[in-house]
Parts: C-alpha cells; structure tokens; sequence
C-alpha cells in the first residue's frame, strides 16, 4: 500500500489524474472500475479536460461502476446511472456499448447481481477507483460484509444513508437497497487509486491503513492488495503518524 499525502484536494485530483492517464496510454484498451460520490469529483473533471485536450481518448475504455442504489429510476438525480452520465461520460468519447453499470431494477432483484457479476469475472479489471465511508466501506461494502464475497444486494448500513442523506431531500428518500461489486471483485483489480480528502475522513483513513484487517471494517482489506495507491490530503491524513 502506496500512501500519497498532497496539500489540498486539487493537488490529489491531479495526481489521480496523472495516474489515470498513465495508464490508459500504457493500455488503451483500459478497463476502469468506477466509483461515485464527492471524492472523484476532481479525478473527473480533471479527465474531461485531457479530453478535450486531446491528451487522451476514450474510445478503447471499457468501464464498471462499483454500485448502484436499487429501486430508483436512472432518471432520478441520485443515481448513479445519471451521476457519472452528467459527471464524465456525456463530455468524453467513450463508446456507449462499452458502458457498464449495475442493473437497479426492484423487479429483476433475484438475478441481476448473478448477471454483474459473471460480466465483471469475464473482464478483469486493470483499474479501480474507490473513495471510503466513514464506516470503512468500499462500494456498498459496509460493516461486516464477508472479505471473500462478490457482487450482491445489500441492505444499506444506517451510517451510510446518514451520509448519503445530504444529496436527498430527506433520510427517508435515500434507498435502503443498493447493488455492489463484493470485496472480492474489488481485490481482483491489477491496480487500485483511493481517493480520500477531509478531516471527517481521517479516522478511518487511519483504521484502514494501520488497524486489523476485519470485515467490520472492509477498507481494510486493501493492506493485502499488492498495488494500491491512497491519495490523501493533509486533513485526511491527520492521524497517521
């Protein structure tokens, strides 16, 4: 485990920027696991730019994202169908066909992790980017999710939708249901980037990089990954020594 500590959080979307276009020039045909929320914002943005610089294409890049809540529709703001449609692959040349997101359809709840699942087995990941909970969760990993599991449905851990409540409306609107990569689909990952900034995100910055390795706090699997880079700010990486 790589731990990088930057001065702000500009400097830590450029460095995973950096990062992420070493790497799809290293492999154009790149497949890139995704995570949504605040943290990639920058890493994002950041793409768009080298984009529509003509630093980078996408047109060979296949992408997975980690999760998605179920039971709403892609069309609802909070989804994350919709986040990363607004946020990335509406401004860069991706192919549409080579767009992968968990299917979140309530009806088709008893086969649709099986069907992720066997697509993420048949294309490896050479990339995963991941943030961290509060909690420790990775995806919609929380607490207690067994290390070796694999795509599933979860039922979202109170913490979560307490943090997640800030893009709602309300606590109540926020889905207690999502779809998730597991653990392990995460560990199969060549390479993994995560990105951390903020004083709310230091405690358990540091119990994922120091403390046990537990599936009561799933981040902390990624001490056993053999190329895992942690981005941090000054704030998040208060506590470590």
């Amino acid at each position: 485990m790589k731990v990088i500590i930057c001065k702000n959080y500009d400097e830590i979307a450029r460095k995973a920027t950096s990062m992420v276009i070493q790497e799809i020039k290293k492999n154009p045909q790149l497949n890139i696991g995704l995570a949504t929320g605040s943290s990639p914002l920058g890493l994002y943005k950041n793409l768009i730019d080298a984009y529509k610089n003509n630093e980078i294409s996408f047109s060979g890049v296949t992408s997975y994202n980690l999760d998605e809540y179920i039971g709403i529709d892609r069309s609802h703001p909070q989804s994350y169908y919709r986040f990363m449609f607004e946020n990335l692959f509406k401004h860069i040349d991706i192919k549409p066909e080579n767009i992968h997101l968990p299917n979140n359809d309530l009806t088709q709840i008893d086969h649709i992790a099986n069907d992720y699942n066997q697509i993420l087995h048949e294309n490896p990941l050479d990339l995963q980017i991941l943030g961290i909970g509060s909690n420790g969760h990775i995806g919609f990993n929380e607490p207690g999710t067994p290390l070796e599991s694999e795509t599933f449905i979860v039922t979202l851990d109170e913490q979560t939708r307490k943090d997640n409540s800030r893009f709602f409306k309300s606590i109540e609107e926020v889905p207690q249901y999502a779809i998730t990569m597991g653990i392990k689909n995460i560990m199969y990952s060549k390479k993994i980037i995560l990105i951390a900034s903020g004083k709310e995100k230091a405690k358990a910055i540091h119990k994922m990089i120091t403390g046990k390795i537990t599936k009561e706090f799933p981040a902390s699997i990624l001490q056993l990954h053999p190329d895992c880079t942690i981005i941090l700010d000054h704030e998040s990486a208060s506590q470590l020594s």
